[in-house]
């Protein structure tokens, strides 16, 4: 909340801060939803701000005061057994990491199918649309070819078949981004 009065006073966007600070955007935002700021964070703020880290941190200890004890608690327990894959879906913590990959495999799988549904529903309503208002010209076949390119591409990288964004582009792109920090 500080931190928020402190940038409107100044009459600064949060992309205004994130370049002035030096810290993201999505952090800034982060922090004032009320979310902990690590150290580094809050000394590049204060400074921004001309205050101290400790004024600053009042703001983070309100926020973590206003929740009582037995909902902290609550709160930590459920942090602990909910945790989320990168697509949202809860983890549950007595799989271990071979049971993971493979429900993560299945749920790739499940998406495959479910596009390739809308893919083929979505092109037969298109071609009665078409056989319907102008059956001299198949103008049902460009987007049945951009979406199937599309489709195809899907299938090819859950499968692995092809993947161009496999584990290999993954661990290039977070070194790559670790040597820019």
């Amino acid at each position: 909340m500080i931190i928020r009065k402190l940038r409107l006073d100044r009459g600064w966007s949060q992309e205004q801060l994130a370049e002035i600070s030096d810290v993201s955007t999505r952090t800034i935002q982060r922090i004032e939803r009320g979310k902990k700021a690590s150290l580094e964070s809050l000394k590049c703020l204060a400074a921004v701000f001309e205050t101290d880290i400790s004024h600053l941190q009042e703001d983070q200890k309100m926020t973590n005061e206003s929740i009582s004890p037995e909902d902290r608690a609550a709160l930590a327990k459920m942090r602990e057994w909910m945790k989320y894959d990168d697509d949202g879906y809860i983890i549950d913590p007595s799989l271990n990491d071979e049971e993971r990959e493979a429900l993560e495999y299945v749920r790739d799988i499940k998406s495959f199918y479910s596009n390739l549904f809308w893919y083929l529903g979505m092109m037969a309503v298109l071609l009665v649309i078409n056989l319907i208002a102008s059956p001299g010209y198949l103008w049902v076949i460009w987007p049945a070819l951009g979406w199937g390119v599309g489709v195809l591409f899907h299938g090819l990288s859950v499968f692995e078949v092809f993947s161009p964004f496999g584990a290999e582009w993954e661990r290039k792109q977070i070194e790559k981004r670790l040597r820019k920090k």
